[in-house]
């Protein structure tokens, strides 16, 4: 059996992935094998419609020798979840842009109309404002709401705007999508938000109400960390990763003052997205953060 030159970074990125290291040809010196030499022999197998090749995993080593484990079966949700990311990490060439937002006069509006927006049953919570401003912000940025098609090597732009929004549930990370996001008021999709998300913990979330997402949110905010960097729900061609808010020293109206940063991450595919583009929309969307006058909270 031949030596494979390889990082151990390389190596575990390629059992992720599911690619036989043995089949890859490395393009460093000596044969070296590179995450981009694993990237294309995993795009080469996608493309030659044998997707099934992407998926086989390596067998373990014998993990008993170091110590007892037990085994449990993936549930439905976690097999669906790993072969999905790990075809979205092997087709979509990823980048993460970082931007933080000050969000103290937005968490004051959130306060002040939430009672109002629990009368009309829902649940006005920092997620459901960030649907509303990202399908706003899309529209002056099309780029990211739209798809790449390699085989006809076109860009297919989308007038819809369906944001998926990602739910933490027992089973795993369900993403139900709010439609046409982009002509419901915060009140709406606080709404719609509130039953998708108990829908999903509760098992009662339908196959269509997952499907159909043209741009992604995840948000950590309510566990913790200070930024992530999503992976791209392909065929979509960007999502925003949004963690816990804190109090940091800024200076504002002529001093430092304490202010509620909130830390966001967009990930994209760099196929189609620029890193300028990514950032002005990042810009715009922090823009509008910190604008919540801006908002209007029935339309």
């Amino acid at each position: 059996m031949r030596t494979i030159a390889a990082a151990p970074t390389v190596r575990r990125f390629a059992r992720e992935v599911g690619v036989d290291l043995t089949t890859v040809k490395g393009s460093g010196a000596g044969g070296r094998v590179s995450i981009d030499d694993v990237k294309s022999e995993a795009n080469r197998l996608l493309s030659g419609g044998r997707n099934a090749g992407v998926r086989r995993v390596l067998e373990l080593p014998d993990l008993e020798r170091f110590g007892p484990v037990h085994r449990e079966p993936m549930t439905k949700v976690r097999r669906l979840t790993a072969e999905n990311l790990t075809r979205a990490w092997s087709t979509v060439p990823q980048v993460t842009n970082h931007e933080s937002a000050d969000i103290t006069d937005l968490e004051e509006f959130r306060t002040a109309y939430k009672e109002r927006v629990a009368a009309a049953g829902g649940n006005l919570t920092m997620t459901a404002v960030l649907v509303r401003i990202v399908a706003t912000t899309l529209k002056a940025h099309p780029v990211l709401n739209a798809a790449v098609d390699m085989a006809r090597q076109e860009i297919v732009f989308r007038y819809a705007i369906n944001i998926g929004v990602a739910v933490d549930t027992e089973r795993g990370l369900l993403v139900p999508v709010i439609r046409d996001a982009d002509t419901k008021n915060l009140t709406e999709i606080s709404v719609e938000l509130d039953d998708l998300a108990k829908r999903a913990r509760s098992k009662k979330l339908k196959p269509n109400e997952m499907q159909g997402g043209t741009f992604s949110i995840s948000n950590l905010g309510g566990i913790g960390g200070t930024a992530f960097t999503p992976i791209v729900n392909w065929p979509e061609v960007a999502i925003l990763g949004v963690s816990r808010g804190r109090i940091e020293p800024r200076w504002h109206e002529g001093s430092f003052r304490p202010r509620l940063m909130m830390p966001l991450s967009l990930s994209y595919d760099h196929r189609l997205v620029d890193g300028a583009e990514a950032a002005r929309f990042l810009a715009k969307l922090k823009d509008s953060l910190e604008m919540p006058l801006l908002l209007a909270l029935d339309g």
